[in-house]
């Protein structure tokens, strides 16, 4: 196509935009497939539920012969989804909320990720303010930063967990530089995060919900679970912020997803919404968007799920993650790294590993490290990604995810002797 020599005027919004990082490295990793991703989340090939979709398929076609489920459905999403998402969250051993989850505070997005974007757009405007931990979801902050929204990291300890000692300095100072109105909401990414595959104990989520009151900080708590189903040898105990007292009188907006556990060209998660007004708003901006989830895959989800068939499948899931770490687990015990000061934790589920390098070591995008890896044959996350102020240089995420068993001690051994040839 012939380039239009004509300059636009764009919006504030366009101005900001930029291809996200995710986007690069989804795109290098599925072009050259010697090139070894540990960067991309995606999942493994050999955990996606053909069967259980051929079968699905095969009862849609017995069952509704007016094939309903290939029309144009709701904006919220199918009456018979939202109502399996509801049994299935009240299904939980880790959950106790004081009332049961109803269809009626459900609602089905384009994936987790449309949900965020819908939040966001609806309780923030540039220059707003979002309290974030540090490390967090690095799409998340490119998001923030698209909308023109400061995303700012809770005072952390070192392994991740809030510095309650340091929290009413920062609020105090949060407030006086910004003016509390500019705080709009906290994003917890609470079950094996990502990036750092650490999941919040119940105790510092509690004191969390207390430290927002007593600070007169009555914002939102936006509680992002993409991993929670994905344990290893059992579910994290700690049950939602919708379980917690602390909570009660937050509006509360709890994010899953079908993508990761089940199939992630599906593309379908939800949403469960604490504050009506707040949902509808929400509602609104998706219905301008795409005014409802494609119909076809939320009804392949909904019949798996009434046909009991998910949970089997997430056991195997389980499975096939939990080995691949312990192959990752391996390669990294059996390198150097430790004696050259790189430090980790064993993941108790999800899809990363996070490692943390030598004091003063750049492992961020363009930093020698990172072309030599590429060079190498190896991609990984750079934790400076992860952090809302982009700071500090020395960590990185590998994912375990989508490689197969026998090519992913191949590349972590990659990853290895990069970090050994920068001492």
């Amino acid at each position: 196509m012939k380039e239009s020599p004509q300059s636009l005027s764009y919006s504030q919004l366009g101005q900001r935009a930029s291809e996200p990082v995710i986007t690069d490295l989804m795109h290098r990793a599925l072009e050259n497939s010697e090139l070894l991703s540990l960067a991309a989340g995606f999942t493994d090939n050999i955990t996606l539920p053909v069967d259980l979709v051929r079968r699905a398929l095969e009862r849609l076609g017995n069952e509704m012969p007016g094939a309903e489920y290939l029309q144009y459905g709701t904006n919220r999403g199918r009456a018979g989804l939202l109502i399996e998402v509801a049994n299935w969250l009240n299904a939980s051993e880790s959950e106790a909320a004081p009332e049961p989850f109803t269809a009626e505070s459900v609602f089905i997005s384009n994936g987790s990720q449309q949900a965020l974007y819908l939040a966001m757009q609806s309780l923030c405007d540039a220059g707003d303010i979002i309290l974030v931990q540090q490390p967090t979801y690095f799409v998340f902050l490119e998001l923030c930063r698209g909308l023109g929204i400061r995303a700012v990291s809770l005072p952390a300890l070192a392994d991740g967990g809030t510095d309650f000692a340091a929290l009413s300095e920062f609020f105090l100072k949060l407030k006086t530089e910004h003016g509390a109105a500019r705080i709009k909401a906290l994003y917890l990414n609470s079950y094996y995060g990502n990036p750092s595959s650490r999941s919040v104990p119940v105790e510092e989520k509690r004191a969390l919900g207390r430290a927002l009151l007593d600070h007169a900080l009555h914002v939102p708590v936006i509680e992002d679970a993409a991993y929670r189903e994905l344990w290893f040898d059992h579910p994290y105990p700690a049950p939602s912020v919708f379980s917690l007292p602390e909570f009660d009188s937050l509006p509360r907006l709890y994010l899953g997803t079908f993508t990761k556990p089940l199939a992630t060209g599906l593309k379908v998660g939800y949403g469960v919404c604490s504050h009506p007004e707040w949902m509808g708003k929400m509602l609104s901006l998706k219905g301008h968007q795409d005014f409802g989830t494609p119909n076809f895959n939320q009804s392949l989800i909904e019949n798996i799920l009434a046909a009991g068939e998910y949970g089997p499948h997430l056991e195997r899931v389980r499975a096939n993650y939990g080995e691949k770490a312990k192959i990752m687990g391996v390669a990294l015990e059996a390198s150097p790294l430790r004696k050259l000061g790189w430090s980790w934790e064993t993941p108790l589920g999800g899809l990363y590993y996070w490692l943390r390098g030598p004091e003063g070591l750049d492992l961020s995008i363009g930093s020698a490290f990172c072309e030599q890896a590429v060079r190498e044959g190896v991609l990984y996350v750079p934790g400076d990604l992860c952090v809302a102020e982009g700071d500090p240089k020395n960590f990185a995420r590998l994912s375990f995810g989508s490689l197969a068993k026998e090519k992913l001690a191949e590349a972590t051994e990659r990853f290895v002797r990069v970090a050994v040839a920068h001492g």
